[in-house]
């Protein structure tokens, strides 16, 4: 009877339609993206190695539970690879309460600041954006993987 209720169990999770689930570090429609731009520009300083393992780590632990994943990306090149790279870096953080998010910046802001020179010269441009669709190409979402 043991075994019985096992196997008719993993048949019956077999049979679950995985896209019920979300893989962590997915985008979803209502959630908020923190995108923060370092435009490039002549004299521009940008340490990647020290944003990667200790600035975005340090601001991620501050944004404590309400932060659901982040992400670092270089630039490396332009609209084509001969044209100069619009922005040296950008870091998103994806959240789903954006007044969590500020009220835990403005409590922090000041460490915030005081680390920028640690691994730049750049004033970043900040966005906040509400995600309003999620699209995957031929209708493959990571979560049917």
């Amino acid at each position: 009877m043991k075994y019985f209720s096992l196997i008719f169990a993993l048949i019956g999770l077999m049979g679950c339609r995985s896209t019920q689930l979300r893989p962590a570090g997915i985008p979803e429609p209502g959630m908020f993206k923190v995108t923060v731009f370092y435009p490039n520009g002549e004299g521009k300083t940008f340490d990647m190695d020290y944003y990667e393992k200790k600035h975005m780590p340090m601001v991620a632990g501050l944004l404590g539970t309400n932060l659901k994943f982040y992400e670092i990306s270089r630039g490396i090149s332009g609209r084509t690879e001969d044209d100069e790279i619009p922005f040296l870096a950008i870091g998103c953080f994806y959240v789903t309460d954006v007044a969590a998010y500020n009220a835990a910046v403005a409590q922090h802001r000041d460490a915030i600041i005081a680390d920028f020179r640690n691994y730049t010269n750049i004033q970043p441009v900040i966005q906040i954006s509400r995600i309003e669709e999620v699209g995957y190409a031929n209708n493959n979402s990571p979560a049917d993987r």
